[in-house]
C-alpha cells in the first residue's frame, strides 16, 4: 500500500498522465493548504459511485487538476484502500444552472492502476468518452434553444424579451460582436444584444454582418427552435433551418 503523505507521487503521475491523453492537457497540483481550492474542487467532482464514496470516508487533502484547452477538467486523488493506484473524476463547468444538469448521467469516475501509460490508454477510452457526451449534453441545455454555431456560421438567436443571443464558435466573432454591444457570459459563451433599444439594435446587427463576412464568417437570424439532446460529443451543426434568413435581410 503506498503513501499517501507524498504529493510528488500524485503530481509525477499527473504531469506523465497529461501527457499521455488525447488533445492537449496540462496538470496542477493542490496541496494540502490550499484548503478552499480543494473545497470548491470538491463540490465540483462529477461523480456519484467510487469517487464520491472515497470522499465521504476520506475528504480531500490534495489533488491533480488535469486542464484541457477547452476548459474540461479531470482531477486525480489518492486511492485509500489495500490497492496502489489512483483514482480519476471529471470536474463539472463552473457554475452552470442547476437545470443544465437534469437527466445527465453523471461521468462517474474511475480507478487507475499504477502505471500512468496504460492508465492514458483506459481514460480515452472510458472516462473522456462519457464525460465528453456529459459536457456536450449540459452546454447544450445551457443555450437555452440557442443553436450553436461554426467556425464558419455564426446563428443568432431572437429571444422572447426582444433581445438576439448567439453562441459564436471562437473568438473572432466573439472579438466582433463585443465591439458592437453584445454582453459575454463567460460561463456559457452566449453573446446577447438587448433590445430595449430597437434602433441601436438593428444597427449592430447590420455592422457586424460585413465584418464577419470579411472573416469568411457567414450570418443568420432565426427564432428558438425545440432543443433536442445530443447523443454523443460536439459534432457539426447542420445547417440552418429554411425560416433562417441572411442577417442583412432580416436586420434591415
Amino acid at each position: 500500500m503506498h503513501d499517501h503523505d507524498i504529493p510528488e507521487r500524485l503530481a509525477s503521475y499527473a504531469d506523465v498522465l497529461a501527457g499521455e491523453l488525447p488533445d492537449t492537457w496540462t496538470s496542477s497540483h493542490l496541496p494540502r493548504d490550499s484548503k478552499d481550492d480543494l473545497a470548491e474542487l470538491a463540490d465540483r467532482i462529477w461523480d456519484l459511485d467510487l469517487v464520491a464514496a472515497s470522499l465521504a470516508e476520506h475528504p480531500l487533502q490534495q489533488a491533480a487538476v488535469l486542464s484541457r484547452s477547452d476548459g474540461a477538467q479531470l482531477v486525480l486523488i489518492d486511492r485509500h484502500d489495500e490497492r496502489d493506484g489512483f483514482l480519476l473524476a471529471a470536474v463539472a463547468p463552473h457554475a452552470l444552472p442547476d437545470e443544465a444538469y437534469r437527466a445527465v448521467p453523471e461521468p462517474n469516475g474511475i480507478a487507475l492502476t499504477d502505471d500512468p501509460f496504460l492508465g492514458a490508454e483506459q481514460v480515452a477510452s472510458d472516462l473522456l468518452v462519457r464525460y465528453d457526451r456529459a459536457l456536450a449534453q449540459v452546454r447544450h441545455n445551457a443555450l437555452g434553444g440557442i443553436q450553436p454555431s461554426q467556425p464558419d456560421r455564426v446563428v443568432l438567436t431572437w429571444q422572447p424579451d426582444g433581445s438576439v443571443a448567439t453562441a459564436p464558435a471562437d473568438d473572432r466573432a466573439g472579438t466582433i460582436l463585443a465591439a458592437h454591444g453584445f454582453a459575454h457570459d463567460p460561463h456559457t459563451d452566449i453573446y446577447r444584444l438587448g433590445g430595449d433599444d430597437t434602433q441601436a439594435q438593428a444597427r449592430a446587427l447590420r455592422e457586424i454582418g460585413p465584418q464577419l463576412d470579411a472573416l469568411g464568417i457567414d450570418t443568420a437570424l432565426q427564432h428558438p427552435v425545440a432543443r433536442t439532446a445530443p447523443t454523443a460529443a460536439p459534432a457539426s451543426m447542420p445547417p440552418a433551418p429554411a425560416c433562417a434568413h441572411t442577417l442583412t435581410a432580416r436586420a434591415r
